[in-house]
């Protein structure tokens, strides 16, 4: 009986990979550009962390989050609470007054597994510490716009301000009044969350919540002098990048750590699951979490699989894997036995080399290199042995040269010079 793997898990197999490589290379190249540094955090944290960060009535943390009870640890289902754990930890705000840092890594939820959306799913997450000015904020969305041209993904913006702790009570009871006069007409989650955290009812995926929603008063109505701002500031500075937006007020994201800004990035092409990265900013989270005061903070995170599946959808084929440069065919064990060491110098000389090492027959070592993509074969039996040449075929062209085997080495590093890094 084959097993296999776990629902909602996905193995990433030859031909597929190359398609991450390809987004994690172009990201690596961006954030670089924008001079943001690597951090890698383990998987495993203490549960505690996720629920002081994300918040105890959020779907992440009740229902989502695979957690070991008897430890009270927890698989990471978000990067943010982690990677700002390693920042308090570590003291990285002594080293630099504002720290720029990403991560590229696999998260957890237990969600019911659809189309972009898996229980493992990995996330390009960046955060700013240390930076409170709404150019930062315009700033990180223009980062994450360039990543998605270069991408060739075709998304749009929408933001909002979600205030800070003096405006938002303020908007609490009045949102609240709304909520208490159509309550029954919510799902229970929402009738349960209205008394602890209103503003997630605004959130709810329940067209019929969504429905009762519709006229629900807005926050930025109610945005204290600093957050107008702060939120004037941020849509002047996109204007200045040329980053188109719009607004939405119901956007309160699935996290309760977000004050002022937030933000998605959403795409047509992807049915329920639009967003393909998002973010927002949490000024109070790194106190929260033992901190140091005073430290603002703002991130995002771009799904991983959702980016791989449009760009799957637009037949972008160069994610093939990528073909060795050369394939040594050798004839019998006298002459396997000399192109073994010649692979080995080949590789050590920045050459993609293969060979067989069953003992086959030359169609079948032939076949072997179309499938590998070879660009060129070399070919030693035992009568190249004794006359002391080896053919090379090239496979495009299908021409072929004799080759000393006293100079092979220099002579195949010279022809394989110009398709070889």
């Amino acid at each position: 009986m084959k097993i296999s793997s776990l629902n909602g898990f996905k193995d990433i197999v030859p031909g597929e990979v190359e398609l991450w490589h390809h987004i994690e290379n172009i990201a690596r190249n961006i954030f670089s550009r924008f001079h943001f540094s690597e951090i890698r955090m383990p998987i495993l944290e203490k549960t505690d962390l996720f629920s002081r960060s994300i918040g105890e009535a959020t779907d992440i943390v009740e229902k989502e989050m695979y957690t070991f009870v008897d430890q009270q640890i927890t698989m990471r289902p978000e990067a943010t609470a982690s990677l700002l754990r390693a920042y308090i930890q570590h003291g990285l705000y002594v080293q630099k007054p504002v720290q720029r840092l990403f991560t590229i890594g696999p998260m957890f939820r237990r969600e019911r597994p659809q189309k972009g959306r898996l229980r493992q799913f990995h996330q390009l997450d960046v955060e700013v510490l240390g930076a409170g000015s709404p150019r930062v904020d315009a700033e990180l969305m223009g980062m994450a716009s360039m990543l998605l041209d270069e991408l060739a993904v075709s998304t749009s913006l929408e933001i909002n301000s979600l205030g800070c702790p003096d405006c938002r009570p303020k908007f609490r009871e009045t949102l609240l009044q709304f909520i208490d006069d159509r309550k029954e007409n919510l799902c229970d989650d929402c009738q349960r969350r209205s008394a602890t955290n209103p503003l997630r009812v605004l959130d709810c995926k329940n067209p019929k919540c969504r429905e009762q929603v519709k006229d629900a008063p807005s926050i930025q109505e109610h945005l204290c002098e600093g957050c107008a701002i702060h939120f004037t500031g941020v849509q002047d500075n996109l204007q200045q990048l040329g980053i188109p937006y719009s607004l939405n007020k119901f956007m309160v994201r699935g996290l309760d750590y977000y004050t002022r800004t937030t933000f998605e990035f959403l795409t047509k092409d992807l049915g329920a699951q639009a967003a393909v990265c998002a973010g927002g900013r949490y000024d109070g989270l790194v106190e929260k979490l033992g901190g140091p005061k005073n430290i603002p903070g703002i991130g995002c995170a771009m799904g991983i699989e959702r980016i791989v599946l449009l760009l799957q959808q637009q037949n972008q084929e160069q994610s093939t894997e990528k073909g060795v440069d050369i394939f040594v065919a050798g004839l019998g064990e006298k002459a396997s036995a000399f192109a073994f060491p010649l692979v080995h110098t080949l590789r050590k000389n920045k050459i993609i080399a293969a060979m067989d090492h069953e003992g086959r027959s030359l169609k079948s070592q032939m076949k072997q290199a179309n499938k590998a993509g070879a660009g060129w074969v070399l070919i030693i039996g035992e009568n190249e042995l004794e006359q002391g040449q080896a053919v090379l075929r090239n496979m495009k062209t299908q021409k072929q040269e004799e080759m000393a085997l006293n100079s092979l080495q220099d002579m195949l590093s010279k022809r394989l010079a110009n398709v070889c890094p």
